[in-house]
């Protein structure tokens, strides 16, 4: 079995709205560690097991550093899983990842595409990873599920880069694709409705319900090579709310991993 290391990256910089993912990685492990609930899975896998190394949190300066340090995780043979921070983070992630899997396919689960071409200014917002990563030719397929904030430039963006959405307004989670290669899920705290994770930046109304993403990470039958969950804000939540979900999240996560 893979090492998982797990890789917490402290940047907010890019947010558009609010600060606050900075703070986050420290406090889902505090969530996950805190003695509420036991280390399995819903399928019974522990993760308290010597394959996952969890290398603590990073105070990033520099953007592109989050490759750098990615990068060296992965070199070290190791599948990683990543605790954010703003959504900008994927795309130095994903072009780590890019160098070990030159064929990637991509789950994004979030409210919100992420596919301006720029936002105020900045190509690396966390409005724009998602354009950046397949402009590049990083990922074969990208699918997107709990998008419900499209306008006509991203849906522009969806279109150019072959981007399958499965929006909120629509959803029919038993018509996500099987996936063929190996595969990132990127897990955007957004993408819950806000009634489950209210400690986010962007409340964005008729989201999924967190059983619904659970059962969406467990039908998954292909490898998951890597991972991140992303924009937990702390600043906005409610009684822990979103740290546990985030926790519980990233426990489901590490077991498909393994």
């Amino acid at each position: 079995m893979n090492r998982i290391i797990i890789q917490g990256i402290q940047f907010d910089d890019k947010s558009s709205y609010q600060k606050g993912p900075k703070l986050a990685p420290p406090l889902i492990r505090e969530a996950l560690y805190c003695g509420s609930a036991n280390m399995y899975t819903e399928n019974l896998v522990s993760i308290e097991n010597a394959k996952i190394d969890d290398k603590g949190d990073f105070e990033i300066s520099e953007y592109f550093d989050i490759e750098k340090i990615t990068k060296d995780h992965l070199d070290s043979g190791a599948k990683v899983l990543t605790l954010g921070g703003d959504h900008s983070i994927t795309f130095p992630i994903i072009k780590a990842h890019s160098q070990k899997y030159p064929k990637l396919d991509i789950l994004h689960i979030d409210a919100h595409s992420d596919l301006y071409d720029d936002f105020e200014g900045d190509k690396y917002s966390h409005a724009c990873p998602f354009a950046r990563i397949m402009e590049n030719g990083f990922a074969v397929k990208l699918v997107q599920v709990g998008i419900r904030t499209l306008n006509s430039h991203q849906a522009q963006q969806a279109d150019k880069f072959n981007v399958e959405i499965h929006q909120m307004k629509n959803l029919d989670l038993t018509q996500i694709p099987k996936f063929k290669n190996p595969l990132y899920i990127s897990l955007d705290m957004d993408g819950f409705d806000p009634a489950y994770a209210p400690g986010v930046s962007h409340h964005e109304p008729g989201g999924l319900t967190s059983r619904q993403v659970i059962d969406l990470i467990q039908s998954i039958d292909t490898e998951i090579i890597g991972a991140d969950i992303v924009e937990y804000n702390p600043n906005r939540d409610f009684q822990n709310m979103t740290a546990f979900l985030a926790a519980k999240m990233m426990k489901e996560i590490l077991g498909k991993m393994m």
